[in-house]
């Protein structure tokens, strides 16, 4: 028998693993549509779905939200909402794609709110952005929440977490491994839309209140993401 509070799904004899993944924007649409990188992906999800695995995948906005929250800016006075708005359709449309590019194995509908009740039988089933207010980093914890499900991956454009920011100080450190309130000091408070950091701090909060695991991983490096899925050594950052 199915059930949703867990992370391991019964299918007869045998038991199938849900992995939850949330790709940045930036890797799908780093300024355009990096189609190598979603074929690389495509055939890692693939492979993994046939060693009987399935999985929840959670798309972020990219270049496409940023560029249409740019263009309305220089144009007209925005609110908040107004931005958040733009990125969550941008969060959409990169879902779409992802779904589309692996529909022989997907659930039909994008899933848009994290905590809607959903039994799937497929064995992928593709998230996006919800409503303002709410990162896809924390749309991401709420679906660890709904489906029971204790670590969370998060493909990124960065090797580490490191103890500054590596943009601005050339003597910034990586992190292999670090709690929550460690983590918290790292980045601001509070989200606002646009905001870039390895994990959004609203997010943060809420998945140290989950005891969430959450595996910061460069997507860039897909041969790392697959040696941390077949549970080789890898790198990246731990926060737990």
């Amino acid at each position: 028998m199915e059930t949703r509070q867990t992370y391991e799904i019964e299918r007869g004899c045998c038991k199938k693993e849900i992995i939850l993944i949330s790709v940045g924007g930036s890797l799908i649409v780093p300024d355009f549509i990096d189609s190598e990188f979603l074929i690389k992906f495509r055939r890692i999800i693939l492979n993994q779905i046939k060693q009987n695995r399935r999985f929840i995948i959670i798309c972020g906005g990219g270049k496409t939200a940023r560029k249409y929250q740019e263009a309305a800016k220089r144009i007209t006075n925005l609110t908040r909402d107004d931005l958040d708005w733009l990125g969550i359709h941008g969060t959409r449309l990169n879902a779409h794609l992802l779904r589309t590019i692996l529909k022989e194995e997907a659930h039909p509908k994008i899933i848009k709110n994290p905590n809607e009740q959903i039994e799937f039988k497929e064995n992928l089933l593709v998230a996006s952005g919800w409503k303002p207010g709410f990162s896809t980093d924390y749309d991401g914890v709420l679906l660890a929440k709904n489906f029971g499900i204790k670590k969370l991956v998060n493909l990124t454009n960065v090797d580490y977490v490191c103890d500054k920011d590596p943009n601005k100080f050339e003597d910034a450190k990586p992190i292999k491994e670090i709690s929550w309130g460690e983590f918290r000091k790292l980045v601001p408070e509070e989200w606002n839309p646009g905001l870039n950091t390895p994990f959004d701090p609203v997010a943060a909060k809420e998945a140290e209140k989950m005891k969430l695991e959450v595996v910061i991983l460069n997507g860039k490096k897909l041969k790392n993401f697959e040696d941390f899925l077949d549970g080789k050594d890898f790198i990246g950052t731990k926060i737990k």
